[in-house]
């Protein structure tokens, strides 16, 4: 009756905005890791192995998080409440995403954080069935588009800070300074938060089993085709790593370093604002169409222009634009999309397998785009990358066309 009552008060409700709040200091404490890591890790292996290295690394973590993501969904759905997962995965992350700037070699880099994103694994499919839990169907979009615009404005001032901090600070005293946020967010989930309990039911394997093949058929396909994007869609290091290493040849090592920064900062800027957009959008029209232009055609494009790049800024910024309206529209869709098709009770461990697929997509195309790129070229990769890019675009519009 409560969460009744909290649906007919509006979709912009305590639930909403708390975790909202949690995210934009949970994103802001570990995209300013991320804006750094790809210095941090040329620093330790060299330019030559970086490429690589950093694929690892990145890949890795998103596996990582992808192996415990099907787990932490389907127990949320078998436990009295579904916040104690998510707070822990919270605490989880900030601390580690910290502690990444204190390695010593590259190994230690991916162990601290690959066990930050082992937080995100367990936190994320809980979350995101609380969201679906707190509104109405008719507002799926608008509340997935409005926690990912604050996702996204964490993303946009954590790297700003560490734009107008980098010099002053260094990059080892960034990573300490990740710590306030990602504290921030852990607070805020704890407190702004509140979740009826609900009745728990068995907790066995076999039950896990039966829930999983049990999930729609058409979430099935989307399954199918979200596989078949995120095996080519690549972590957005190395698109701060590529554009380092273009704009470097005019501009020298320091300055090419801050400016993608910089333009990292304004691509979450776009995220920011596509994210609310695009959701507002699909409530409207729906989510295939948006989902395959705005979200994987866009994202091809974005990846053509990785493949012989312009040397020039203004190009860059026009990638970056691509990239943050191609994210808006791929992870807030995706989720307001699968909560179309997903049962309430199932939720948890639909996210959880949805969430699995993507980070073994993630693990799958960080490892493939950095391989070739340093072995074969850069625009090896990233011709690959926008081929599946344009593949998934049509595969959703040829399931639409089919149902």
């Amino acid at each position: 009756m409560n969460q009744v009552k909290d649906k007919k008060q509006g979709w912009l409700n305590r639930n909403i905005a708390g975790m909202g709040l949690t995210s934009f200091f949970s994103d802001m404490s570990h995209e300013m890791t991320t804006a750094v890591l790809p210095t941090f890790i040329t620093s330790l292996v060299g330019p030559a192995f970086a490429p690589q290295a950093l694929g690892i690394v990145s890949g890795f973590s998103d596996a990582i998080a992808s192996f415990v993501k099907i787990f932490s969904g389907w127990m949320s759905d078998k436990m009295e409440r579904r916040k104690k997962i998510v707070v822990l995965g919270y605490a989880i992350t900030g601390f580690f995403a910290g502690l990444t700037g204190f390695a010593a070699s590259w190994g230690q880099a991916l162990a601290f954080r690959a066990s930050a994103w082992l937080g995100r694994g367990l936190r994320e499919p809980p979350r995101d069935a609380l969201i679906a839990d707190s509104v109405p169907p008719q507002s799926y979009g608008r509340a997935f588009g409005f926690h990912r615009a604050m996702d996204s404005l964490g993303a946009v001032a954590g790297p700003l800070l560490v734009f107008f901090t980098l010099n002053a600070l260094g990059v080892k005293n960034i990573f300490l300074l990740s710590f306030v946020p990602g504290f921030l967010a852990v607070v805020a989930i704890t407190l702004l938060v509140k979740e009826k309990p609900r009745m728990p039911e068995r907790q066995t394997l076999a039950a896990l089993w039966s829930d999983i093949i049990s999930l729609p058929k058409e979430f099935r396909y989307f399954l199918l085709v979200m596989f078949i994007f995120g095996i080519g869609n690549f972590n957005r290091t190395l698109l701060l790593l590529r554009t380092e290493q273009v704009l470097e040849s005019t501009n020298g090592i320091i300055i090419a370093g801050s400016l993608s920064i910089l333009l990292y900062a304004f691509r979450n800027i776009v995220q920011a604002i596509a994210d609310y957009l695009v959701g507002r959008l699909s409530d409207a029209i729906g989510r295939k169409i948006p989902l395959a232009f705005f979200g994987f055609f866009l994202f091809g494009i974005m990846s053509m222009g990785l493949i012989y790049p312009l040397v020039n800024l203004w190009f860059f910024v026009l990638l970056f634009a691509l990239s943050g309206v191609s994210a808006a529209s791929y992870t807030a869709l995706e989720k307001a999309y699968a909560a179309d098709l997903l049962p309430a009770q199932l939720r948890g461990t639909g996210y959880g397998v949805l969430q699995t697929i993507d980070g073994v997509g993630d693990f799958i195309s960080s490892f493939a785009v950095g391989f070739l790129w340093s072995v074969v070229s850069p625009a090896a990769s990233f011709t690959y990358a926008a081929l599946l890019g344009f593949l998934a675009a049509a595969l959703l519009y040829f399931i639409r066309n089919r149902k």
